[in-house]
């Protein structure tokens, strides 16, 4: 695997970062993702950033909004992967998504995996790896056979509405716990 094609500041100099510093480095990181795909697409627009993601989601290229969307919780916990491998992925997404056929591509396809490792010298990866434990409150516990099950509000919301889930494990609807505490999944 070649070298990662964008230079990310060292951990120890990212830890040290404010809030504020450390979104403008997420915004120049972004920027020369920008310029690097700019030297294989040259009229790629430039994609608009924000940092209002929630949930397990790192990142997200938000082809309706023109641009893409970050995670500050998981940014500001994991902030050297988040920059050296996050905003690559996105960038690769938004790259792909403009190119003649981008919208019929699948969205982690051959062109996506090819702009990953050519371009960025990055090991294509869909998902990151990162504790979502923060990022990602689940605060109502669903049962079934095997484990707990964390919900969030919303989907504690449709499972209360009728919705049915089951477990990908033992494939038993998975049931209600009132009053538990979330954190004991297995």
């Amino acid at each position: 695997m070649p070298t990662p094609a964008l230079l990310t500041p060292p951990a120890e100099s990212l830890a040290a970062l404010d809030a504020g510093e450390l979104e403008a480095c997420l915004y120049r990181q972004v920027e020369a993702a920008w310029r690097l795909c700019r030297e294989v697409h040259p009229h790629l627009p430039r994609p608009r950033v924000w940092c209002d993601l929630r949930g397990k989601s790192a990142g997200q290229a938000h082809f309706g909004r023109g641009g893409l969307r970050f995670n500050p919780v998981l940014l500001d916990e994991n902030r050297h992967p988040f920059l050296a491998e996050v905003v690559p992925h996105e960038m690769a997404h938004w790259l792909v998504w403009h190119l003649d056929e981008g919208p019929r591509l699948r969205p982690h396809g051959r062109e996506w995996r090819q702009v990953m490792r050519d371009l960025f010298g990055l090991e294509p990866r869909t998902t990151h790896r990162f504790d979502v434990g923060r990022a990602s409150p689940m605060p109502f516990v669903y049962r079934c056979a095997c484990r707990e099950h964390g919900f969030s509000a919303r989907r504690h919301a449709l499972a209360r509405g009728g919705q049915r889930y089951r477990c990908r494990h033992c494939a038993q609807t998975l049931v209600y716990a009132p009053g538990e505490v979330a954190g004991n999944q297995k």
